[in-house]
C-alpha cells in the first residue's frame, strides 16, 4: 500500500463495538498510505475529499473539511489524530501484576468498560495501584491502555505490565497495539520502554466536535 487516504465503507462502523459504543470512523494510516473506515452511507461524501495519492494533502483536506467530514458523517464532528503503536516483539522480561475480571470491586471505573480480563497490580495495602485494560477490536488487533497511581509512578511498573500484556495478545494470535495523543509525553515514554517504537503510524478517528 502506498499513496494516501483509501476510504472505504464498512458494517461494523455502525454497530458498537469493544466499549458497547459506536465508532463511525476509524483509519489507520503508515508512512506508505492509509485506510479510513466508515459507514457505508459516508463513504462517497467522505471519499470526494482525499485524492487518496498524497498523505500531507489528503491529511491537511481531513482536518481542513469540517462542514463537509459532518455532512458526509452526519453529525458535528472532526478528525481526531493520534499516535498509533504495534508490537511483535514487547520488552522481554518476567510477568507481572494479577488478571482480574472486569467485575472485580477493586478495578477503578475507567477500566470497566473494557471487554477483556485486565492485568493489575496492587500497593502495598492491597488496592489499586496499576493496570492495563485490553480493548479487544476484533481477532486481529487489541489495543492496550494503562493508568498508574501517582504514587507508584516513576518505577518502571506501568511498562512491565503493558509488556506482560503484549505478549498474552501475541500468544492469542492478535496484535498488541498502543494509542495516545503526540503531546504525551509521558505515554510515549512508557511505550518506547515496553516495546512499541513510533514507526511513524497514525489513527485517525470522528472527534464530536463543539
Amino acid at each position: 500500500m502506498s499513496g494516501g487516504i483509501t476510504v472505504v465503507g464498512s458494517a461494523t462502523r455502525s454497530t458498537p463495538g469493544w466499549d458497547a459504543k459506536v465508532h463511525d470512523m476509524i483509519g489507520v494510516v503508515s508512512p506508505f498510505g492509509g485506510v479510513l473506515s466508515v459507514p457505508e452511507h459516508a463513504v462517497e461524501g467522505v471519499a470526494a475529499m482525499v485524492s487518496g495519492s498524497n498523505l500531507e494533502a489528503d491529511f491537511a483536506a481531513l482536518h481542513g473539511g469540517t462542514a463537509a467530514l459532518s455532512a458526509a458523517m452526519g453529525r458535528t464532528g472532526a478528525i481526531e489524530r493520534d499516535l498509533f503503536r504495534w508490537t511483535e516483539r514487547p520488552t522481554p522480561g518476567d510477568d507481572v501484576g494479577e488478571w482480574v475480571p472486569t467485575s472485580d470491586p477493586r478495578v477503578p471505573d475507567w477500566l470497566r468498560p473494557f471487554n477483556g480480563d485486565l492485568l493489575v497490580a496492587w500497593d502495598d495495602n492491597g488496592a489499586y495501584g496499576a493496570g492495563v485494560g485490553r480493548k479487544q477490536h476484533d481477532r486481529h488487533g487489541h489495543e492496550l491502555s494503562v493508568g498508574t497511581e501517582p504514587a507508584l509512578r516513576g518505577r518502571g511498573l506501568g511498562r512491565h505490565l503493558v509488556a506482560t500484556v503484549a505478549r498474552r495478545v501475541l500468544d492469542d494470535g492478535a496484535i498488541p497495539t498502543y494509542v495516545h495523543v503526540p503531546d504525551n509525553h509521558a505515554s510515549a515514554k512508557l511505550a518506547e520502554a515496553a516495546g512499541f517504537p513510533d514507526l511513524g503510524w497514525t489513527m485517525l478517528s470522528f472527534g464530536q466536535g463543539s
